[in-house]
C-alpha cells in the first residue's frame, strides 16, 4: 500500500505548513510563493541544496591561516599549546559558519535534513576542527542521498572513528562501542527486548562479532602540522581475519574476511531487509510530522515509506518528498504539533522577520556566536549533541519536544526574544555595530503594511501554525495602534513613509512593532511549527 498524496486546497495555510517544517523561519514572501507555486514545484524547489562556502579566519588566535582565509586546509602550529590554541579559534568559526549556514534563509531544506542528521549520527566536536568540519559537510552532501552509503561513509570517517572509540579497535582488543551504536542507533534500531541480551532486531552476540569486522581502521592526521586534513586509514595487521557469524536476528550470516572491505559487506547485509528502512522512516517521521506513532500510523504511514525506501535502494529524497507531499503530513490535526528546537525559535525570530546579518564578515560572526551561545542555553549546543543518542527531544517518550520548554527554558526563550528587539546586542568587534530584529522591514515584507487588521492576520500566517483566537488578535491589534482606532496607525505610518529619515517618526513605528512582536514571541502559538 503505497502512501496518500495530498489532492486538497493548496493554499497559503499549507504552503506556510510545509516551509516551517523544512526551512529555519520562512519569511511571508517565501509563503506566499511557495502558494503561487504549488505542492510539487514547491517540493522541487527546497529540494535543491547550495553548497555553502566554507568557514573562515576571523580570530586572531588562528596562527595558520590568515583572516578572511578558510582554515579547513591548513595544518596546524607545530606548538602542541599552539595547535590548541588554534583549534579554538577554528571550532568557534565552524559554529559561527554552521548559524551563518542557517541564517542565509535558503529556500531549501538542507539545513533542516543536516541536523536530522546531526541527531541521527550524534557525533560531537573532536579535537580537530577540520574533522568536524568534513564530518558535517559529509552529512550535509548526503542529506537527501543513500541511507546505506551514507552509513558506510559514517562507519569510517575520522571524527566518528575517534568518537566512539573505531580507532582504537583492534583483533587484540575489540572495542565494541561503535558496533553497538551501529546496530542500536545508526541502522536498525534494538526493537523490543525479548531477552536477556536479546532486542528482537539483534543480539549482544552480533555486537561482538560486529565490533571484530570493524576491527583495523585508525585516524591520521589530528592536530599535524604536516596534514593538511583528517583522514582514516585502515591498517591490515589490526584486524580481525577470521570468519564472524552472525546470529538467527541478523539471518546467521557469515562474514568471511574482506579486509578494507568488510565493513561494507557487513552493512550490506544489515540493509538486505527492509527493518533499517522501518527505523529510519519512523525517525523521520517524528522529525517533520508529529512525535505519536500510532498503531494506524505505523500502517498507513510508515510501512509504505519503508517500502517505497527499499524499493528505491534506500535512497532518501524520494521518501521525504513522498511524506511532505501526503495526505497525513496536511493533515490539520499534525499542524503545531511539534515544538520549535531552540535553533527553529532563534531563526523564526530573525529568518521571518527578514532581520538579515549585513555587516562585514568578521562583525557577523561575532554576532553568530552569541546566536551560538543563545542556542546553547536554551538547550541545543550545536555539533554538541548530549548523547551519542542525539537530542532527548526526539526520543524521549512521552515528552519528546516538550522537553524544549521547561520553566527554565521558556524564560531564557522570552529573554532572547526580548533582547533581540531592543538596541543592545552589539558586535564584540565592533561596538557600533548593532544587530536587532528589523521590525520596520518586516512589516514592509506584508501584504498592507497599512492595515493593522492585516498586519495580524499576516503575522499569524508567518508565526502561528494553529493561527490565533479573535481574542488575541483584537489584543495585538490595539498594541500595534496603542489602543486607537485602526486608522491612526495608517496615518502614523503613512507619515513615516512620507519623511522615513525623520528620527521621531521612524522611532515611534519601531516602538509599536516591538511591543507587538514581543507579545506574539510570548505566545504559546509562537512556540511550534
Amino acid at each position: 500500500m503505497a502512501i496518500k498524496s495530498y489532492t486538497g486546497l493548496w493554499d497559503e495555510n499549507k504552503a506556510a505548513h510545509l516551509l516551517r517544517r523544512t526551512l529555519f523561519g520562512p519569511t511571508y514572501k517565501q509563503i506566499i510563493d511557495a502558494k503561487n507555486l504549488g505542492l510539487q514545484a514547491t517540493l522541487d524547489a527546497i529540494f535543491l541544496l547550495p553548497n555553502p562556502t566554507q568557514p573562515i579566519t576571523v580570530s586572531s588566535d588562528e596562527q595558520v591561516a590568515k583572516k578572511g582565509e578558510t582554515w579547513v586546509d591548513k595544518p596546524y602550529p607545530s606548538d602542541p599549546q599552539k595547535a590548541q590554541i588554534t583549534n579554538g579559534a577554528r571550532n568557534e568559526s565552524l559554529g559561527c559558519w554552521s548559524m551563518d549556514n542557517i541564517a542565509q534563509g535558503n529556500f531549501s531544506i538542507i539545513e533542516k535534513m543536516s541536523l536530522f542528521w546531526q541527531n541521527h549520527f550524534a557525533a560531537e566536536y573532536t579535537n580537530d576542527a577540520r574533522a568536524t568540519y568534513n564530518y558535517i559537510t559529509l552529512l550535509r552532501s548526503n542529506a537527501l542521498g543513500n541511507f546505506r552509503e551514507l552509513v558506510k561513509q559514517v562507519t569510517i570517517d575520522p571524527c566518528m572513528l575517534l568518537f566512539l572509540n573505531g580507532n582504537t579497535n583492534t583483533k587484540n582488543s575489540p572495542n565494541e562501542n561503535y558496533s553497538r551504536e551501529l546496530l542500536e542507533l545508526f541502522s536498525v534500531g534494538k526493537g523490543p527486548q525479548v531477552g536477556p541480551g536479546d532486542y528482537s532486531n539483534f543480539t549482544e552476540e552480533d555486537i561482538k562479532q560486529g565490533a571484530k569486522i570493524l576491527t583495523g581502521w585508525n585516524v591520521r592526521g589530528f592536530l599535524s602540522a604536516n596534514d593538511t586534513t583528517t583522514s582514516s586509514v585502515f591498517i591490515p595487521n589490526r584486524h580481525d581475519n577470521n570468519s564472524k557469524k552472525l546470529s538467527p536476528r541478523l539471518g546467521s550470516k557469515v562474514i568471511e574476511n574482506a579486509g578494507d572491505q568488510e565493513y561494507k559487506v557487513y552493512i550490506d547485509h544489515l540493509f538486505s531487509t527492509n527493518v533499517p528502512a522501518l527505523y529510519i522512516c519512523k525517525k523521520l517521521y517524528r522529525w517533520f510530522v508529529n512525535y505519536d506513532v500510532t498503531d494506524e500510523v505505523q500502517k498507513t504511514v510508515i510501512e509504505p515509506l519503508a517500502k517505497l525506501m527499499v524499493e528505491s535502494d534506500y535512497e532518501v529524497a524520494p521518501v521525504v518528498k513522498a511524506l511532505l507531499s501526503s495526505e497525513h503530513f496536511y493533515d490539520i490535526k499534525m499542524v503545531g504539533t511539534i515544538i520549535k528546537n531552540p535553533l527553529e525559535f532563534l531563526f523564526s525570530l530573525t529568518n521571518s522577520s527578514n532581520s538579515t546579518f549585513d555587516f562585514s564578515t568578521e562583525i557577523n560572526y561575532s554576532f553568530f556566536r552569541e546566536i551560538y551561545n543563545f542556542s546553547s542555553v536554551i538547550g541545543m549546543n550545536y555539533f554538541r549533541p548530549p548523547s551519542v543518542g542525539g537530542w532527548t527531544a526526539y526520543y524521549q517518550a512521552p515528552s519528546f519536544t516538550r522537553l524544549w520548554m521547561n520553566s527554565s527554558y521558556v524564560k531564557l526563550r522570552f529573554d532572547v526574544a526580548g533582547y533581540l528587539l531592543t538596541d543592545n546586542f552589539k558586535s564584540k568587534v565592533n561596538s557600533t555595530s548593532m544587530f536587532t530584529l528589523n521590525v520596520i522591514k518586516y512589516v514592509q515584507s506584508l501584504s498592507n503594511p497599512l492595515s493593522p487588521q492585516q498586519i495580524v492576520d499576516d503575522t499569524a500566517l508567518v508565526f502561528c501554525p494553529k493561527g490565533l483566537t479573535d481574542q488575541v488578535k483584537t489584543t495585538l491589534q490595539l498594541i500595534l495602534t496603542d489602543g486607537q482606532p485602526d486608522f491612526e496607525w495608517t496615518l502614523q505610518y503613512e507619515e513615516y513613509i512620507k519623511d522615513s529619515s525623520d528620527v521621531m517618526k521612524k522611532n515611534a513605528i519601531i516602538g509599536r512593532l516591538r511591543q507587538f512582536l514581543a507579545y506574539l514571541f510570548k505566545l504559546p502559538e509562537f512556540q511550534t511549527i
